[in-house]
């Protein structure tokens, strides 16, 4: 095993499909799926279908969580459930057939208590020393202190290096740890660095400023179909996107994690990688809800790049 995924939110996705949405009314719903979701969980699911030895550790709660767990097993994902008293959450995604848009409902998830919160850092300390990143992604559960977060990376045996794909004031806990790479969008930097960033110049000065003051090596700053920003101390590199048909973006930030750190696992450069990343990413919005991308398109899409 040499990644380790850590979802402390995880979800069940349904999604379903309107012809239009409109207020007070009952919607027929069609095309009702579900799948397994949280970052670290989609995270995991790319980085196995693109054959690296991945393990997702993930909060386990009621029938939702047994659900979660199946769809893993069926997929043939490596997991350790952590087991928790209130139940997974499952999450809504809508799409309009009349405009083709998608609107996205996160539920909050259940409340972890302290014995829960200290059997996730236990966890934590026990990851295998062959593990070479531990990826963290997704949300907090709903009223977990910051401070357990900043505690938790802490916690990452030495020799693994952390990602970290979150918001927020977690984000900000990254950040006073210091982490290998961070991977926001352009209104999580904002929200990083308290101002707007209104060109790429502003994006580029903040990444820089975010690695000179230690919070992470690197920053991929996400920028949707226009592709990535990678920013390291020795590089600045705009990476696009491959012009691919749009289907669901759901879990495309997901993808271009999973794709880079199945990548760098391969000894490929952080340049290379990344790229990879962002293929695994465009292959991802290919399919429906989040089927997530296949290794047969990603590698195609790549050789493309």
């Amino acid at each position: 095993m040499t990644i380790v995924t850590v979802t402390l939110n995880p979800c069940i996705d349904r999604t379903v499909s309107v012809e239009q949405i409109l207020p007070e009314c009952k919607l027929a719903c069609s095309n009702v799926h579900d799948y397994p979701g949280g970052g670290g969980i989609n995270v995991a699911r790319v980085a196995s279908r693109l054959g690296s030895k991945v393990c997702a550790y993930w909060s386990c709660g009621g029938e939702n969580g047994q659900r979660l767990g199946q769809f893993l097993d069926a997929e043939g994902v490596q997991h350790q459930p952590i087991g928790i008293n209130g139940a997974t959450r499952e999450n809504l995604i809508v799409r309009e057939e009349s405009s083709g848009n998608l609107f996205r409902f996160g539920m909050p998830g259940p409340l972890l208590q302290d014995e829960e919160r200290q059997q996730w850092l236990q966890r934590i300390r026990e990851i295998p020393p062959s593990v070479q990143y531990v990826v963290f992604s997704g949300s907090l559960p709903e009223g977990a202190p910051v401070d357990w977060f900043s505690d938790l990376l802490k916690a990452v045996p030495d020799g693994a290096r952390l990602i970290v794909d979150t918001k927020k004031a977690a984000l900000h806990q990254a950040l006073e740890v210091g982490v290998y790479l961070i991977k926001p969008n352009v209104r999580e930097m904002e929200e990083l660095v308290g101002r707007t960033l209104p060109d790429d110049a502003a994006i580029e000065h903040a990444a820089r400023e975010i690695i000179d003051q230690g919070g992470a090596e690197v920053v991929i700053l996400s920028q949707g179909r226009a592709g990535v920003m990678l920013a390291s101390a020795d590089r600045m590199e705009r990476i696009s996107a491959p012009s691919v048909r749009l289907r669901s973006k759901v879990g495309a930030g997901d993808a271009v994690v999973g794709g880079l750190v199945s990548a760098l696992c391969e000894g490929e450069t952080l340049s290379e990688a990344t790229r990879f990343g962002v293929a695994a990413g465009a292959a991802a919005v290919m399919t429906e809800g989040t089927e997530l991308c296949q290794k047969s398109d990603t590698e195609r899409l790549f050789s493309a790049m």
